[in-house]
């Protein structure tokens, strides 16, 4: 397997992201849009997740297909984000038909970034215009780090980030995972040099340094202060894609097992203080054989490793950080 063109998601035909945020607020919202509606399934392993049309997603649940995924920051609020997808899409047209009325389906999921130094002092949401937005400039091109879901991301010792990553199996099926990263838990080792997914790197995509050789990483809660014990609440929110024909009870297998990814990347994950959630989409343009089945989620998995740490890894600096970037650690 070797990444896409572009290792991003948008590898996936088909599927396009769109960011935008408020650097001000220090937040804001992803899309991730189908030029077509898209098998979607999700799966929650954090202790505190906040999400909407989530229960639609379920295999038994009559709609079968979802016109976008919303990633936002915002705790609670930036749920509103949908709102804002919503209606972009009901101007294209775009929707689930009830007669002669469309209503798009967006289910989305938020992180908690409200105590991230960014002036939160709103008087009415800023999340449904964000959502709307970040529809309206979705593209096959997007950019990493400090961007739309992830612009106000931490993680236990370091800013967070937007990151994504792609794979390309052997029967040509692509799978690719983006993920706004900000977790309780810690992305590298307590050096802060050393991403914990490190052994699934590609090459040099997120600094090519390999693994810690120290001893005892492990014991990673002894040397660092970790994120949502204190002030912070947090949250890992990722979706994984594929080109492959799933049904809504394959796609969640995927979700499934691309939580993997995330405890790969992330010492500790799925805390009490996250709502760590994996939603999955598929487009279907390819048929899987018995063998493309596992080699999609274990490509999720490694797809959602490697975007955590390419969205720290990007993530530049800016004025009012209550914690410092990757790149300024380790410049």
């Amino acid at each position: 397997m070797e990444p896409g063109a572009r290792n991003l998601i948008t590898d996936v035909p088909g599927l396009r992201v769109g960011h935008a945020q408020d650097d001000r607020l220090k937040s804001g919202a992803t899309v991730l849009v189908g030029d077509a509606p898209f098998v979607a399934s999700v799966h929650v392993m954090g202790g505190a997740p906040g999400t909407r049309e989530t229960d639609l997603l379920a295999p038994e649940k009559t709609v079968e297909a979802v016109d976008a995924l919303v990633l936002s920051g915002g705790s609670a609020f930036g749920l509103g984000a949908g709102d804002g997808v919503m209606a972009g899409l009901r101007a294209m047209g775009r929707g689930f038909a009830v007669g002669p009325v469309r209503v798009p389906i967006v289910p989305g999921a938020i992180l908690f970034d409200l105590l991230n130094g960014g002036d939160k002092d709103w008087g009415e949401s800023p999340y449904p215009a964000l959502g709307r937005t970040a529809l309206e400039a979705a593209s096959t091109d997007f950019v990493l780090g400090s961007v739309g879901a992830g612009t106000g991301a931490t993680t236990g010792q370091l800013k967070g980030g937007l990151g994504s990553a792609s794979l390309v199996l052997e029967s040509g099926i692509t799978v690719g995972a983006l993920v706004a990263a900000n977790p309780v838990g810690c992305v590298t080792t307590p050096g802060r040099r050393h991403f914990w997914a490190a052994p699934f790197e590609v090459g040099d995509e997120f600094g090519g340094l390999g693994p810690d050789p120290s001893a005892g990483l492990g014991r990673t809660l002894d040397s660092v202060k970790l994120a949502g014990l204190g002030d912070h609440a947090n949250t890992t929110i990722a979706i994984v894609a594929t080109d492959a024909a799933l049904s809504k009870a394959q796609a969640h297998r995927m979700a499934v097992a691309a939580h993997d990814g995330m405890a790969r990347a992330i010492v500790p994950s799925h805390t009490p203080h996250d709502g760590d959630l994996v939603f999955a989409a598929a487009t279907g343009a390819k048929a899987p054989g018995p063998r493309d089945l596992v080699e999609i989620g274990h490509a999720a998995a490694l797809c959602l490793a490697r975007a955590i740490a390419r969205g720290v890894y990007h993530a530049p600096p800016a004025p009012g950080d209550v914690l410092p970037c990757w790149q300024a650690v380790n410049g």
